[in-house]
């Protein structure tokens, strides 16, 4: 159990996959009650089943919603907002890696940016008032490869560009380590938020790290810690592993943040 003197409700993003299901795990461990998102609706009932072995009757929960679909996104959101009076951290795990080709959700994104900054970025926004009033934490696990990020903000969903996708995946990541940053400075007062690398595993780059066996205990420890309040932490700061470094240029720029977050304000408010 937690060095909170009450059991804690945590979402986690991403619970089928490899870190968000390790994350899950240990958070149920130490007897939090989790509410475990998945993004692929057939892998709920064996991502349940196994996350029900080592917990309590009650401790978990699935909820799901296909990032790659923005109405899917907001009516969990909404759906959340309205159940929970409170809660007390988001852990934001769910991502993927760019495809190798252009690819194009049913909402007009490109498949990377909405998975990986679009959709969690929504959905952080949607419960930001129930964080705030239990005090609690955003998590986002994001990668240094947002340091090789360019925003081009002319044309964020990279219609005409050439596609690369590492740097398709850097833009994503890169977007989402300013709204962390953002969401720390004008997000409602109580809530914290950070963004983090878990040095030594990089979720969506198999190619540059040994993705498939790499351990996972190390980086789910990491992120549970960082979503108690028990764990100082800077908001608004980018973590790589346990060490508070300096984030890319535009994370630090307030300018193009605020642009960054017109633009996404803009876009759920015509949706």
């Amino acid at each position: 159990m937690s060095a909170t003197s009450r059991t804690r409700t945590i979402l986690v993003t991403g619970a089928e996959d490899r870190l968000g299901f390790a994350t899950a795990e240990r958070l149920i461990a130490e007897g939090d009650t989790v509410i475990a998102h998945i993004l692929d609706r057939t892998r709920a009932d064996d991502t349940l089943r196994s996350l029900q072995a080592g917990a309590r009757p009650g401790q978990v929960r699935i909820v799901h919603a296909d990032f790659a679909r923005l109405t899917e996104v907001d009516e969990l959101g909404r759906a959340l907002a309205a159940e929970l009076p409170g809660l007390d951290a988001l852990i934001n795990t769910a991502s993927m890696a760019a495809p190798q080709a252009r690819t194009r959700t049913q909402d007009g994104h490109e498949l990377t940016f909405q998975v990986n900054y679009l959709a969690p970025q929504r959905l952080t926004m949607a419960l930001a008032p129930a964080l705030a009033a239990a005090h609690g934490r955003v998590v986002n696990v994001t990668s240094r490869l947002h340091f090789d990020g360019v925003i081009d903000y002319s044309e964020l969903d990279r219609n005409s560009d050439v596609y690369t996708p590492i740097a398709i995946y850097a833009q994503a990541k890169l977007a989402l380590t300013m709204f962390s940053r953002s969401l720390a400075e004008t997000g409602p007062e109580g809530l914290t938020s950070v963004s983090v690398y878990p040095t030594d595993f990089e979720i969506d780059v198999p190619q540059s790290s040994s993705h498939r066996d790499a351990p996972l205990d190390a980086a789910a420890e990491l992120l549970v810690a960082l979503s108690t309040p028990d764990t100082p932490v800077v908001n608004g700061g980018y973590y790589e592993g346990w060490d508070r470094v300096n984030a890319a240029a535009p994370v630090r720029n307030s300018r193009a943040r605020t642009r960054l977050a017109t633009w996404s304000n803009q876009l759920a408010r015509t949706a």
